[in-house]
C-alpha cells in the first residue's frame, strides 16, 4: 500500500499511524529480539496496556523509559503515544548523576523500567514513580481505546544529547518531525515491506529510535534486535534471519572484521549496509569491502534532525561523502562569521531546513533560538563541503577546528592518517596553544590488539602523508580514548589528559 507522505507527516500522529499499521498486519512479525517475536496484534495489546498504566500513574506530559533494546521498548513508545504523552528514552549507559539530571530536567514523574536492566546498571534514577515491566500482566485484555487526539506539532519524544560539550540537552522532536523523517528514509533508501532490518543500536539513540523502531513498525518490515553487540552473534543473526538492511556505527563494523569465520556468504542478503553516528574511517570501509565483498555506505544526521538527513546509496560512486539530502530537506554551506552562502567544494558550516528539524531544546529558549539562523536553517556546527551534484562531505566540527599558522586544520583528517597505521586502533587529535603557530595538533592513540605504537614512527608516518603543519607536534599512547555512551570519542576530555602530561 502506498502511503501519502503529506498525509503521514502533516495530518496525523505516531499513535494513529502505528495503530493503523498494526491493525492492517495483525499476524505479521514486526520485531524479533533476544527473547521472543512480536506480531502486530501483540504490539497493539502491549501498547494499550502501557497506555493504561501511563494514564493511571502519571500526571506529567513526559514519561521516562528505561528499557534495553527490545520489542517491548517499541511497545512502550507506542503506549506512551497512545496516551497522548511524550516519551523520554533514558540512556542506561550513563552514570547515576547524569540520569538523575535528565529525569529532573525532563519533568518525568513516572519511569517505566526493566528490573533486569536496573539490576545490571546497579541503580534506578530518582523519580516519583518507577514501574517495572516484569510486574505487569500483559495477558489480560486491556481497555479498548483509540489514540489520543494529539496534534502533529505536539512533542513525541525528548531525546537527550550525549553531552560531548557539557550537560545533556533535551532535543524536542514532534510527531511531524519523526513521521517526516520516517517518510524521508522510506523514499530515499526505498524501504519495502519485505525488508528485514538488523541492528544493535540502542533505542535511546535517535538513529536506533527512527531507523530501527519507527520505520519498521510504520512500514510493516521486520526488525531483528540484539540488546548487546557481540560480533560473532551479529554474524549468527545474519545467517539465521537473512537481513536486507544493517545499521551500525563505525566501531561495530571494525569489530565485525575480527570474526575470522565470517565472509561474503554471511552478508549476501544485505542490500544496504549503513554506517552512521560518526565518520567512517576509510581503512574500515576498505577492509570491510575486501573481507565481505559489499560496500558500507555512510549516512549522516543529528539528534536535532530526527536524525537521518543523508545516506549515500550503493550505486553512487562518491565514497568519502555521506550522499545527497533526503527528500524535502534543504542544505547550504555558509561562512559561519559572515553567514554568506559559499560556492561548491568550499569548507563552511552546514545548515539545514526541513520538516524533520527539531522544535528546540527543552527549557532552553536562548539556546533554541541560537540554533537557527534568520532564514530558519538549523546550524549544525559541522564543517562541510557540498559538490556540484549535491553530495555532502563532512570535514569536522567548528569548535574542534585548529588554526595552525593561519591554516584551518580539522582533527579528522589527521586521525584518518593515524588510524591507517597497523599499530593504531583509534585516535583523537586536539589543538594545543603555541606561541609561534597559534595552535599545534597533539594526537592521542589507542593501540591495536597485540601492538605497541611508537610515537616517533607515527610522526614519520604522518610526515609522509600530510603537509608539515598538519603533522602532530606530539603523539601520546593512551590505554583507552574517552568515549561517550554511544562510543563517540570525546575530544574535549583529552584536554585534561594533556594538562596532566604537561604538569
Amino acid at each position: 500500500m502506498t502511503i501519502n507522505p503529506l498525509l503521514i507527516s502533516l495530518r496525523t500522529n505516531l499513535g494513529v499511524a502505528l495503530t493503523s499499521s498494526f491493525l492492517r498486519r495483525p499476524n505479521r512479525v514486526f520485531i524479533v529480539d533476544d527473547r521472543r517475536a512480536y506480531r502486530g496484534k501483540e504490539l497493539l495489546v502491549a501498547g494499550m496496556h502501557l497506555a493504561d498504566i501511563v494514564e493511571q500513574r502519571s500526571s506529567s506530559p513526559r514519561v521516562g523509559l528505561l528499557i534495553p533494546t527490545s520489542g517491548v521498548m517499541g511497545a512502550a513508545c507506542y503506549g506512551v503515544w497512545l496516551a497522548g504523552r511524550t516519551a523520554v528514552p533514558l540512556n542506561y549507559l550513563l552514570d547515576e548523576p547524569t540520569l538523575n539530571y535528565i529525569v529532573e530536567d525532563s519533568g518525568c514523574d513516572l519511569i517505566i523500567a526493566s528490573r533486569q536492566l536496573v539490576q545490571h546498571i546497579g541503580f534506578v534514577p530518582k523519580c516519583k514513580r518507577v514501574i517495572y515491566l516484569e510486574d505487569l500482566n500483559f495477558r489480560k485484555a486491556p481497555s479498548p481505546r483509540a489514540p489520543k487526539a494529539t496534534a502533529p506539532s505536539d512533542l513525541a519524544v525528548v531525546l537527550y544529547t550525549s553531552g560531548t560539550s557539557g550537560k545533556p540537552k533535551g532535543v524536542m522532536l514532534s510527531h511531524r518531525n519523526l513521521l517526516s523523517n520516517a517518510m524521508q528514509m522510506h523514499e530515499h533508501i526505498g524501504v519495502r515491506s519485505d525488508d528485514v532490518f538488523l541492528g544493535v543500536l540502542p533505542q535511546f539513540h535517535s538513529f536506533g529510535l527512527t531507523g530501527l523502531t519507527i520505520v519498521p513498525m510504520l512500514f510493516g518490515c521486520k526488525v531483528v534486535y540484539s540488546a548487546r553487540f557481540m560480533p560473532k552473534k551479529i554474524i549468527e543473526l545474519m545467517r539465521e534471519h537473512r537481513p536486507s538492511i544493517y545499521l551500525a556505527i563505525p566501531s561495530m563494523y571494525n569489530a565485525l572484521l575480527t570474526v575470522k569465520a565470517a565472509g561474503p556468504e554471511d552478508v549476501e542478503s544485505l542490500r544496504l549496509i549503513i554506517s552512521g553516528g560518526e565518520p567512517l574511517p576509510s581503512d574500515v570501509r576498505e577492509r570491510f569491502m575486501e573481507k565481505f565483498g559489499k560496500p558500507i555506505v555512510e549516512g549522516y544526521g543529528l539528534t536535532e534532525t530526527a536524525p537521518v538527513t543523508h545516506v549515500l546509496l550503493p550505486e553512487e560512486d562518491r565514497a568519502g561523502t555521506v550522499g545527497r539530502p533526503v527528500p524535502r530537506l534543504e542544505q547550504v554551506v555558509v561562512d559561519p562569521v559572515s553567514e554568506r552562502v559559499l560556492p561548491c567544494n568550499t569548507d563552511g558550516e552546514l545548515r539545514m531546513r526541513g520538516p524533520n528539524i527539531m522544535q528546540g531544546y527543552l527549557g532552553l529558549e536562548q539556546e533554541s533560538a541560537a540554533a537557527f539562523d534568520a532564514q530558519g536553517f538549523f546550524k549544525t556546527g559541522d564543517m562541510a563541503q557540498i559538490d556540484d551534484k549535491g553530495f555532502l562531505k563532512i570535514t569536522g566540527r567548528i569548535k574542534e577546528m585548529m588554526i595552525v599558522g593561519g591554516e584551518n586544520v580539522f582533527p579528522r583528517e589527521i586521525e584518518e592518517v593515524l588510524n591507517a597505521h597497523p599499530s593504531v586502533h583509534d585516535s583523537g587529535v586536539i589543538g594545543q596553544m603555541d606561541p609561534m603557530r597559534g595552535e599545534v595538533p597533539i594526537a592521542f592513540v589507542e593501540a591495536s590488539e597485540d601492538a605497541t605504537p611508537d610515537p616517533d614512527e607515527l610522526i614519520r608516518w604522518c610526515r609522509e602523508k600530510l603537509p608539515g603543519y598538519k603533522v602532530p607536534r606530539r603523539i601520546v599512547v593512551i590505554e583507552a580514548l574517552p568515549r561517550n555512551a554511544t562510543g563517540k570519542i570525546m575530544r574535549r576530555l583529552l584536554k585534561p589528559e594533556l594538562e596532566k602530561l604537561e604538569a
